[in-house]
């Protein structure tokens, strides 16, 4: 699977919003992933990658393309949130989480699907997890996280792309 995506974090301490927008590859298959962060561009610029965060289901790199530093870490040891782990192969959503469907309205549109997952285990680093789902495929369009601070990080995926493999 491929997407563009666009990523909104709320800051609940002093009402913030940070907007990004990028590419991410997934491949379920060994848990690889990749994260591309575009850089604001200019008007009538084309946009490059600022930050990458990349996995090959080991190991976790995040890129910093324009001071050309990098982060590396093992995830064989390594404490991911439940709610990230389901994107590398790791995790089971029926087993980590209750599941609830969520007709307040607050995400998604009329027709969508709202899934709302709250953590089976009481969780340090966040409160809830949102899917929305597309009535018309259920596909997951959008996902939410409710962090422990009450910040939120809202992804929102466009374009998605099932029919072209996923390079390792």
């Amino acid at each position: 699977l491929s997407a563009k995506f666009r990523q909104v974090y709320t800051n609940a301490t002093f009402g913030k919003k940070s907007i990004s927008d990028g590419k991410v590859w997934l491949k379920k298959a060994g848990g690889k992933m990749r994260w591309d962060y575009y850089k604001k561009a200019r008007k009538n610029a084309r946009a490059t990658v600022g930050k990458s965060f990349l996995s090959d289901g080991n190991t976790l790199w995040a890129v910093e393309h324009g001071n050309k530093q990098y982060f590396k870490r093992s995830l064989k040891d390594a404490v991911l949130p439940v709610a990230v782990t389901f994107l590398t192969g790791q995790g089971n959503l029926s087993k980590d989480f209750q599941a609830a469907l969520d007709k307040s309205g607050k995400y998604g549109s009329k027709r969508d699907h709202v899934l709302k997952l709250t953590p089976r285990k009481p969780s340090a680093q966040y409160k809830n997890l949102w899917l929305v789902v597309s009535p018309d495929n259920f596909r997951v369009t959008q996902s939410i996280v409710l962090e422990a601070s009450g910040n939120t990080n809202h992804f929102r995926f466009y374009t998605p792309n099932f029919s072209n493999p996923v390079l390792d």
